[in-house]
């Protein structure tokens, strides 16, 4: 595993298990394959509802706290009772810290949440806090009228949406970013047809999905890919025994089209469906 390096020291793992839309017997075996196979990254949030099955997952799991790193993020509808919600998900985690802890959407007011957030990190029961969805806009916002500037922004990122405007910022701040996302969801079979993912995959023996998150895990981002299958859990994370050269990297990055399948905060039509959610 390799890793990237939040200010304030943190080791957060360049590859972690993804649990959105996962419940029940899917996310319980989906945890525990991924822990034996060497995931230390496990991301859940509470409007997944799948917070409490994590923890068992982890429990069970019989691996030392210390050696995990457990994600949540805030449901933005708890943003005015963040603190207490964040406790509960500690509760419902099984543990008596959590390893990073994000506010979900821009929406509600998350500068209140964020400072709850603020106070959890300097009592020590989060050990780093940051963001999910925030655009630069919002994102540089937050930090100009807060203390603490966030350690980490996970947005929709992947070979047709590389946040490459964002990623700008989040580099100027310090912003670790995290991609959610990774591999296209619904638009997965669209990018395995790209010429430049074929042709890597038949060069290097992997798969499309390992190159692409090479591809994310090489530029320094952390990817966290979604699978509820023993094989592909495996695929995802053998990735670290090879190495893309500097033309392949820009001959994939040439692949972004800067358009956002999932992660649109300023989309209207979001934010009525969100809140009516």
């Amino acid at each position: 595993m390799l890793y990237q390096t939040l200010r304030n020291g943190e080791k957060l793992p360049l590859l972690g298990l993804g649990t959105y839309q996962t419940a029940g017997d899917e996310t319980y075996n989906s945890v525990r394959w991924a822990i034996d196979l060497g995931y230390t990254l496990i991301d859940t949030a509470q409007i997944y509802k799948n917070e409490d099955i994590v923890g068992k997952a982890v429990k069970d799991s019989g691996k030392t706290r210390t050696d995990m790193f457990i994600v949540t993020k805030v449901n933005f509808k708890n943003y005015p009772r963040c603190y207490d919600s964040v406790l509960q998900s500690m509760k419902d985690l099984k543990t008596d810290y959590l390893d990073l802890v994000l506010l979900h959407w821009p929406y509600n007011d998350y500068f209140a949440a964020w400072r709850d957030l603020e106070k959890l990190y300097k009592e020590g029961v989060v050990r780093s806090i940051g963001v999910s969805n925030f655009h630069a806009d919002r994102l540089i916002d937050l930090i100009n009228y807060n203390e603490i500037v966030p350690f980490v922004d996970q947005i929709e990122t992947n070979l047709l949406c590389q946040q490459k405007k964002n990623a700008k910022y989040l580099k100027r701040y310090s912003v670790a970013h995290m991609a959610y996302t990774p591999l296209g969801q619904n638009r997965r079979n669209e990018m395995f047809d790209l010429a430049p993912v074929t042709e890597l995959s038949e060069k290097y023996g992997k798969s499309k999905c390992q190159i692409m998150l090479r591809y994310l895990v090489q530029r320094g981002v952390t990817a966290i890919p979604k699978s509820v299958h023993k094989e592909r859990i495996a695929e995802n994370i053998d990735i670290f025994d090879f190495s893309l050269t500097e033309a392949e990297m820009e001959a994939l990055a040439a692949l972004d089209t800067d358009t956002a399948l999932v992660g649109t905060p300023e989309d209207p039509e979001r934010v009525i469906r969100s809140i009516n959610w």
